[in-house]
């Protein structure tokens, strides 16, 4: 075998080793059909198909990573969707002294100041990112007990086509955020209470952030449920998602089994929406993923 022979071969074992084959799967595909594809999935079967590709303990948030609220007789808590990333951090800049308004002469200069601190320091930057499917996803551990996210802000999103809410923290208004249903996932014991004003800043907007343990990516599939948050890498995003949506609709027919021998109404997590090698061809995917 000639040098160039050789260099080829180890050219393509090394991009086989690094995933480059399967980033590009992942990248070949639109947002809309990964969001399909995803439609409905259970953490659980994700989980089990990460690990059928290779994937073990990896992308499972810590289990401190919980929803808000939880309604399982429409299961409207639970979400998938395309990340879009954001994270804030503490602030390193001086508290200025127009806060303090016992001298009314300092008023004008703490809006200035207020201003300063939203429009440029604290902004919501990650907001033009947002579209229909998307999850935001917010490393915000370490931001000073604020609170990056309300309930008003959140529902701007929503409308804007979040489905819904990853973060490490940093959630305020929660009563009027579970009243409204909005789904966020976080570790309800690092909530923030005060406004972001002198407490925190925006860092990076639609670059890799590290929440519940877990690297996430931009554009990379969250799932959500009660069994908490898992995150597929989007190189791995179509195989995971097929070989998951078949372990779904497997445990659905088994499920339907038992509930007709119980004399159990059947509900909608033992109807099965569409035969897998229908669903995958109609998405343009392989009809098996579990064969080359």
């Amino acid at each position: 075998m000639n040098k160039i022979k050789i260099t080829a071969v180890l050219t393509l074992l090394c991009l086989l080793s690094n995933g480059a084959y399967a980033q590009s799967e992942g990248n070949e595909v639109t947002d809309e059909v990964l969001i399909e594809l995803y439609k409905g999935a259970r953490v659980a079967d994700v989980v089990d198909a990460m690990v059928t590709v290779g994937y073990i303990e990896v992308g499972v948030m810590d289990p401190k990573i919980v929803p808000l609220w939880r309604d399982v007789n429409d299961m409207s808590h639970r979400f998938s969707g395309i990340a879009v990333t954001a994270r804030y951090g503490p602030t390193n800049h001086p508290i200025h002294p127009g806060v303090d308004l016992t001298d009314p002469a300092n008023y004008e200069l703490y809006r200035e100041w207020r201003g300063r601190w939203y429009h440029e320091l604290s902004g919501e930057p990650f907001r033009e990112y947002i579209k229909p499917g998307t999850v935001i996803v917010m490393d915000n551990k370490d931001d000073n007990d604020a609170g990056s996210t309300g309930s008003n802000n959140i529902m701007d999103w929503q409308i804007r086509g979040a489905v819904g809410l990853v973060t490490a923290g940093g959630i305020r208004d929660i009563d009027e955020i579970i009243l409204q249903r909005n789904p966020v996932y976080t570790n309800y014991y690092e909530r923030g209470r005060g406004e972001r004003i002198g407490r925190n800043e925006i860092i990076d907007v639609q670059r890799p952030v590290v929440v519940g343990g877990v690297l996430v990516h931009p554009g990379d599939v969250v799932v959500a449920d009660s069994d908490g948050v898992v995150v597929v890498p989007r190189r791995v995003a179509v195989r995971v998602g097929q070989i998951a949506y078949q372990e779904l609709v497997d445990d659905m027919i088994s499920r339907r089994r038992h509930y007709e021998s119980l004399d159990r109404p059947l509900d909608d997590t033992v109807i099965v929406p569409e035969e897998p090698e229908t669903f995958f061809k109609r998405l343009g995917l392989p009809p098996d993923p579990n064969k080359p």
